[in-house]
């Protein structure tokens, strides 16, 4: 035998064992492998030789199945040269070869032979097929080889397995068998690729030999080459604790198939000689010998036993290896320095001893012995205090502190709080403890934010900073957690930045004053208000309801008495020149507070310079304090004029104090902070956003500034306080606190009406829509909106003329022809128009009366005679007119009247109109006649003549007979009645008639429906003359009583049929009486699907049978339903048994012959009785064709029969031949079976390809007989709906002739009105006619009306033609009245164009007067001239030349039809005319009243000289105290109070649009 395992540094090298034996026997002879030399250990690892494992380890060996241990058993063996062939197996005992030599327990297979050289073994119990032998090591062994030599056959099947954990987890090395994939399918039987393959092997389980039999597996095939022995699954493969080998089949010679014979069964078991399992001790090259391990013993020679300490020494001579275990598979205790390793050929691995810090280690410095990463361990590894950590455990882990010896976790934790430490790096100093914060964080853990930071978190600064808003808040803390700062009242968010709804912030503009609330300086100057509306169109450029109007020289007082905050304020004029002149004007302001301060302020401006700015700003700020009241002063004068302008004026807006923001808290100083919020102001122009009006939209940045800015000087924010009546909500802007106004409503707060709006309310203000012609302003009052009216308008909006009077606002008279005195002030209707008259200018008759009331034409409105007087009881039209041709009076008569007084009943009415009181009634026939048709009632009863839409009555209120439905609603239809179900006395020609309201037709007998259309329940046969016969269904078959209504089925049960339910169901089969089964006929095997009625018995196909036919029948093998007939030789075999089955019966009968005589002696009635049975069981088999089961039940029946009494012999030799006559027919049918199954089975066989051929044909039918079924299905669907579509136009041709032709009986012969298809005697076609009522009647008929018709309307044309002549000579007469209305237009459009013009110079002369009296240079003498001027102008004619060429004009257009018309437009001329004679005088009157005024204005203009001279010597005296009063008031300090200086400010240019600005400020005290 052969041993192998691997060196590394020379590969696999094998050691033999020879085994030498001689026919006394010998014992083995092992030849080992020495051990490894002292020098092999030096130069890398070291092993110990290999040897049999199973040395010394009886004990550990075990078997599931062994022979004998419960007492003697017998057992034979297969041998043709011995003659005893059955011994005994006694294993109580051990084995011992002078007492207990047939004893063959498992530890007999140790050695091969005993102390005597006789061959010892194992032996299983026979028959038991699986039997395991185990053997259970006591540590870990390296196996290479496994060598068993078999007594007996060699196993048919059998698995080696393996165990590295004890026996607690087994794996298969290999598998053998002597067929691989029926045994082992699982498992691949391709032959070995590498070396940790599973495979199955068949070259070690055949039948031969019988005896000395070997099986050999090695772990490692020599056929496969193993580059590094060191691998992990190499050394898995070799390890193991436990070693199993399974036998799962016996080998046999098939005899105990057929023999079950004690002699036959008792020869196959397992037997083994020998088992040799080649291995070694497995010290993973840290040793080159085994030694004893304490505790076992080596109890023989040549045992492989384990040490508990290695024996070999370290690579350095003088120390040794520091091994322990085992297997040598960990290092000793404190030598784990260097984690535990296999040695390799250059490398032995060797342990190293500990080297831990005693302070920071466990155990006093202990490391880990070997690796296991489940537990956490690393061979060499330090096993370090909890909070330690290093090589050596001589460092604090991150987060701990103060390694100590004493302290049993080594190090103190940080206890940093990890949000405020810095990441990298340790969190704390590992000496003192104290944490590493991040640059906002502070404390000793970390744990705090610095002052004005909150948020400790993770982020890389810690914390982040407050940022409270330094108006918002207070200061610039706030809370650690939240971040909350301390707002000021009204101020919310987290960084107070936000305003608390219902609050906003103040503009820097918020303190304005309104220069509509401000004061006159002085009573001889009144301010005058100008109020400017607001609309969509224009922009606003103001504030407030509008402007303060002040003249040169006039001033405003302000009154200032809410500041809030102790600070600079400049001082700024919002204002719009009236005009832009180049002018000057001069402002001083003035201030008195309660401590007596005074601040007088003049102020030079170029106005005209202004225009576009619209503001002026002083040129330094002022301080002002709280609690105080200021009275400021502002006065305008032209800067260099000697005297006061009377009409220089200047539109003041208001007056603004900006705050000094600068001085705030914030902005001071030069922190970064403050730099660059004023660079913010600067840079967004917060402060020019606040100048002009209006404001624009302001940046983001300037509203955070200016909310701060008015958090400081408000401490907070301003409340809304929105009007809760002129605003939308209680809610204002953020910035500015503008309320959102309802439409119209102005103010913050949203408290007033709009200049031009009036009615302040819920809904907001209205507007006055004073109208600009009739009213003095755009302005009225605000609570009534009444607005100021001009002289002769009136009405709320000034916008209508007096009464009389219409066209505001060229108001002219009323022209209502002398027939009313008020029209509509707007369109000029004429209202309340008297005698009879109506019409826009009561021009015409009212209604029912005629005439022409016009003005001049000397007549008047009539009543109509129609036939009688309006007013009375006989009058019946609603208008008339005079036909001037014939001069007669034309009455439009009501509704219902007709002719030429209205004096007869209209078509469709009734009554006696001719008589007084009479009336014409409608004719009450509910809308069913022709109200044209003078014959559809009696004019004088009423009474319904022709009643349309199939009605019928006096009043045409029913139906006529064959229609029903609602005749009120034209709603009349025909009967639907059918007629195979009404009662024939109820129709003819084809139909019925019904009920006239509900259409029910009068039904035959057992017919119901509301068209006679169906049986009534539980009958049928609808159409019979008698009506519906019952349906006499049976109560128990049928599911109810009712049935088809024209075939009379019932509806039957389940398995039951017929009409009346009295039979079996088509398919089923029994009793109707009593039941009916289904037949349930296999298709396949059965004719038809229909049993026998009676039996059930389905008519079977060939080879099908069973009652079902769903079996395949005697002669046909298979499984139904692919029945196969067969072979020839089947009915020999069939005579066979049936001649079997004869002579069983035959025997049978002879038993029971022998059982009831009781003449056999020595035959028991137990053994009879058995042998009955089994001959019974042969019988049932032969019946059931269970051939291998009948073969063996004859073959024990013979053998006991042998055993049996002698008295049976003849029985016995009976048997025998017909055993022998059985075996020989079931040898000829195995034979006639091949050869049947070639002849039929396979692929090439012809009833496979029968099979083919018929699975084709099948599929070719069912597709054919689907398309045919289809195609059918079709033509028969076609046929149906061309058969229905016929009967359909059948019908339709004869309604079509009835409706053209008339045809009463749809028959030809009997019918003179003809039809479809109908012919004379000639063969010509015949269709309607005279008398007839179809479409072809009623044509001709209406061809002869159109004829009659024809012949009246050529009479009329006739007619026509005479009255077109007369028109004629009317048009020729009417073009000579329009040719001289025409002429008289013309000189009537002269005469206004002249009129128009004489206008338009007149209003330009009026405007030239105007503006020169408006003109400053405009002296007495001129406007007296001018005055003479127009007062000499006078008309070109006077009012009674006028109202002469009125009286021609109307003279010459009397005869023209618009006479009304041209006279009311000669009146308006006229009344423009006297417009323009009252404005001369107007102007004369204005020219006596300038003359009196330039009087006046000459004294006033040497008082102005005088004053002028006198305020230019004052004024020069103020400036020359200007120097020392400077000096004066700059030595002034007052540190609690405001501080004013004198100054003088000169600003000036070269520019003719130059500006010169002077302030002059004194202080007194």
């Amino acid at each position: 035998m052969t041993s192998c395992r691997f060196k590394p540094s020379k590969g696999l090298v094998c050691s033999y064992v020879i085994q030498s034996r001689s026919l006394l026997g010998s014992k083995e002879v092992n030849f080992m492998t020495l051990p490894s030399s002292p020098h092999g250990c030096t130069e890398g690892s070291c092993y110990p030789a290999t040897g049999n494992l199973l040395i010394g380890r009886a004990v550990n060996l075990t078997a599931t199945s062994t022979c004998g241990l419960n007492g003697p058993e017998r057992y034979c063996i297969v041998s043709h040269l011995q003659v005893k062939k059955c011994f005994e197996c006694n294993s109580q005992h051990p084995y011992d070869p002078n007492v207990h030599s047939n004893s063959h327990r498992i530890e007999n297979v140790i050695y091969l032979t005993d102390s005597n050289g006789v061959n010892t073994w194992w032996q299983s119990v026979h028959g038991v097929y699986v039997v395991s032998i185990r053997l259970n090591l006591e540590a870990e062994f390296h196996f290479t080889h496994l060598i068993m030599k078999f007594k007996t056959f060699r196993p048919a099947a059998l698995v080696i397995e393996r165990s590295a954990d004890f026996g607690r987890t087994w794996r298969p090395y290999r598998y053998y068998a002597s067929n691989c994939t029926r045994t082992f399918p699982s498992i691949p039987a391709n032959g070995l690729h590498h070396v940790n393959d599973i495979i199955c092997e068949e070259r070690y389980s055949d039948i031969e030999p019988s005896t000395n039999g070997e099986v050999i597996y090695k772990v490692l095939d020599p056929a496969i080459p193993v580059k590094d022995p060191y691998r992990l699954d190499i050394q898995e493969l070799l390890r193991i604790t436990n070693l199993r080998i399974n036998f799962t089949k016996l080998n046999t010679l098939g005899d105990d198939l057929l023999d079950r014979r004690p002699e036959v069964l008792q020869k196959y078991y397992y037997a083994i000689y020998e088992l040799v399992v080649r291995g070694s001790c497995f010290c993973y090259g840290h040793a080159s010998e085994c030694a004893p391990v304490p505790g076992i013993d080596a109890r023989e020679i040549g045992m492989h036993i384990l040490s508990e300490s290695c024996t070999h020494l370290q690579h350095s001579k003088s120390q040794p290896s520091h091994l322990q275990c085992l297997n040598c598979e960990r290092c000793r205790n404190f030598h784990n320095d260097l984690p535990w390793r296999p040695a390799e050929a250059e490398n032995p691995h060797t342990c190293r001893a500990c080297d831990c810090d005693p302070v920071g280690s466990l155990e006093g410095g202990v490391c880990d012995t070997h690796t296991d990463f489940e537990m956490g361990m690393i061979a060499g590894q330090c096993r370090c205090k909890v909070n330690v950590k290093g090589t050596r455990c001589d460092d604090c882990k991150e987060g701990y502190y103060g390694l100590s010896q004493n302290d049993p976790l080594g190090c103190q934790p940080c206890n940093c709080d990890p949000r405020g430490i810095i990441v990298m790096g340790a969190p704390c100093d590992q000496i003192s403890g104290d944490c590493s914060c991040k640059r906002y964080v502070t404390g000793r853990y970390c744990n705090q934010c610095l002052p004005e930071y909150w948020g400790l978190s993770n982020d890389l600064a810690g914390c982040r900073p407050c940022d409270c808003d330094f108006g918002g808040a207070f200061n610039n803390r706030c809370m650690m957690e939240t971040g909350q700062c301390d707002c000021r009242r009204h101020l919310i968010g987290r960084q107070c930045s936000d305003v608390q709804p219902g609050y906003f912030c103040a503009p820097l503009d918020f303190y304005k004053y309104e220069a509509e609330d401000a004061t006159g300086h002085s009573p001889a100057d009144p301010v005058l208000t100008v109020h400017r509306e607001r609309t969509l169109s224009h922009m606003v450029t103001w504030t407030g309801p509008g402007f303060s109007r002040v003249k040169d020289g006039a001033g405003l007082v302000f009154t200032i008495d809410n500041i809030p905050y102790a600070m600079e304020y400049d001082i700024m004029i919002r204002y719009e020149p009236e005009v832009c002149e180049y002018g000057e004007n001069m402002m001083g302001v003035e201030s008195k507070s309660k401590i007596k301060y005074k601040i007088h302020l003049l102020l030079h401006v170029l106005s005209c310079s202004m225009c576009s700015y619209r503001y002026i700003q002083m040129p330094r700020p002022f301080c002002f304090e709280p609690s105080n009241r200021y009275v400021v002063t502002v006065r305008f004068q032209r800067h260099g004029a000697t005297h006061r302008h009377l009409t220089a004026f200047i539109l003041i807006d208001s007056l603004v104090l900006i705050p000094k923001y600068t001085e705030l808290p914030g902005f001071q100083g030069n922190t970064p902070e403050s730099e660059q919020r004023q660079e913010e102001m600067i840079r967004y122009m917060c402060l020019d956003s606040f100048m002009i009006t209006p404001m624009p939209a302001l940046a983001e940045m300037c509203s955070k500034l200016i909310c701060s800015i008015s958090s400081i000087i408000h401490d907070g924010a301003l409340p809304c306080e929105c009007d809760p009546q002129g605003s939308l909500s209680g809610e204002c802007d953020v910035v500015g606190g503008q309320c959102r106004c309802k439409p119209n409503v102005i103010g913050r707060r949203c408290d007033q009406c709009a200049p031009g709006t009036y009615g302040f309310g819920v809904s907001g203000c209205t507007a006055c829509d004073c109208h600009s012609d009739g009213s003095l302003s755009h302005q009225c009052d605000p609570v009534t909106g009444q607005c100021q009216c001009r002289q002769g308008a009136t009405g709320r909006q000034c916008s209508d003329c007096q009464p009389g009077q219409w066209g505001f606002p060229s108001c002219t008279p009323c022209q209502c022809n002398g027939h009313a005195d008020l029209c509509d002030p707007r369109t000029g209707e004429c209202r309340g128009c008297r005698d009879f008259t109506a019409g826009h200018l009561c021009e015409r008759c009212m209604d029912t009366f005629f005439g022409n009331p016009a003005l001049g034409s000397g007549q008047h409105c009539r009543p109509c005679p129609c036939p009688n007087n309006p007013n009375s009881d006989n009058f019946n039209a609603l208008s008339c007119q005079v036909d001037h041709t014939s001069d007669q009076i034309m009455c439009n008569c009501k509704q219902g009247y007709m002719g030429l007084r209205c004096d007869q009943c209209a078509p469709g009415y009734y009554g006696n109109p001719e008589q007084p009181g009479g009336q014409c009634f409608p004719c009450e026939c509910n809308g069913n006649i022709d109200t044209q048709d003078p014959e559809s009632c009696d004019p004088r009863t009423g009474e319904c003549i022709k009643c349309l839409y199939h009605t019928d009555g006096p009043s045409c209120a029913q139906c006529q007979n064959g229609y029903y439905g609602n005749a009120l609603a034209h709603d009349c239809r025909r009967c639907t009645c059918v007629t195979a179900g009404t009662l024939q006395s109820a129709c003819s020609d084809g139909h019925c008639d019904c009920d006239r309201q509900t259409g029910a037709c009068p039904c035959r007998e057992h017919v119901v429906g509301h068209n006679c259309d169906q049986c009534a329940p539980n009958y049928w046969n609808f159409g019979q003359d008698r009506g519906c016969e019952p349906c006499n269904c049976n109560s128990q078959h049928a599911l109810g009583s009712h049935c088809n209504m024209f075939t009379g089925q019932c509806h039957c049960h389940s398995g039951f049929g017929g009409k009346q339910c009295t039979e079996c169901e088509l398919f089923h089969w029994g009793d109707p009486r009593e039941q009916c089964h289904e037949c349930n006929c296999n298709p396949e095997g059965a004719e038809i699907s229909q049993c026998d009625r009676l039996t059930g018995a389905c008519e079977c196909r060939e080879g099908a049978t069973g009652l079902q036919c769903n079996q395949c029948a005697r002669g046909f093998t298979g499984i139904f339903p692919k029945c196969i007939q067969c072979h020839p030789c089947f009915q020999l075999w069939d005579d066979a048994v049936c001649q079997i089955r004869r002579d069983l019966d035959h025997i049978q009968s002879r038993v029971q012959e022998i059982l009831k005589g009781g003449i056999i002696p020595g035959a028991g009635d137990a053994r009879i009785k058995e042998l009955e049975g089994k001959l019974k069981q042969v019988k049932d088999l032969i019946i059931t064709q269970d051939r291998d089961r009948v073969y063996q039940l004859i073959g024990q029946s013979i053998d006991d029969l042998r055993w049996g009494n002698s008295s049976l012999s003849f029985l016995l030799v009976f048997l025998t031949d017909q055993f022998e006559k059985v075996k020989q027919y079931y040898q000829e049918s195995l034979e006639a079976e091949m050869k049947c199954n070639a002849s039929v089975f396979g692929p090439m066989s012809p009833l496979e390809e029968s099979n083919k051929i018929r699975a084709r044909t099948e599929n070719l039918l069912d597709e054919t007989e689907n398309d045919i079924n289809r195609n059918v299905a079709a033509h028969n669907k076609s046929l149906n709906d061309l058969q229905k579509q016929a009967h359909d136009l059948h019908k339709q041709v004869n309604h079509l002739s009835d409706q053209v032709s008339s045809v009463v009986n749809g028959s030809c012969p009997d019918s003179r009105c003809g039809g479809a298809g109908c012919h004379d005697d000639q063969g010509n076609r015949v269709c309607g006619g005279v008398g007839c009522s179809g479409t072809v009647g009623t044509s001709v008929a209406a061809l002869n009306d159109a004829r009659n018709v024809t012949d009246s309307l050529n009479t009329a044309s006739k007619e026509l033609q005479k009255v077109s002549k007369k028109l004629q000579d009317i048009a020729a007469m009417t073009q000579n009245l329009k040719n001289q209305t025409i002429n008289t237009l013309e000189k009537a459009n002269k005469l206004s164009k002249e009129l128009k013009e004489s206008n338009k110079n007149l209003t330009e002369f009026i405007e030239k007067i105007k503006n020169f009296l408006t003109e400053e240079g405009a002296d007495p003498e001129s406007i007296e001239k001018v005055a003479q001027e127009v007062l000499s102008i006078t008309l070109p004619l006077n009012r009674t030349v006028l109202d002469k060429m009125i009286a021609q004009i109307k003279e010459s257009l009397s005869n023209i039809g618009n006479i009304e018309g041209i006279v009311n437009q000669t009146t308006l001329h006229t009344t423009k005319v006297k417009e323009l004679l009252d404005a001369a005088k107007q102007a004369k009157r204005r020219a006596e009243e300038v003359k009196d005024m330039t009087n006046i204005t000459k004294e006033a203009l040497k008082a102005s000289g005088k004053a002028i001279e006198k305020a230019q010597a004052a004024l020069k005296e103020a400036h020359n105290n200007l120097n020392s009063t400077r000096n004066a008031t700059a030595e002034v300090q007052n540190p609690g109070t405001c501080k004013f200086t004198g100054f003088t400010y000169f600003l000036s240019s070269t520019s003719p649009m130059s500006t010169f600005v002077h302030f002059t400020s004194v202080l007194f005290i």
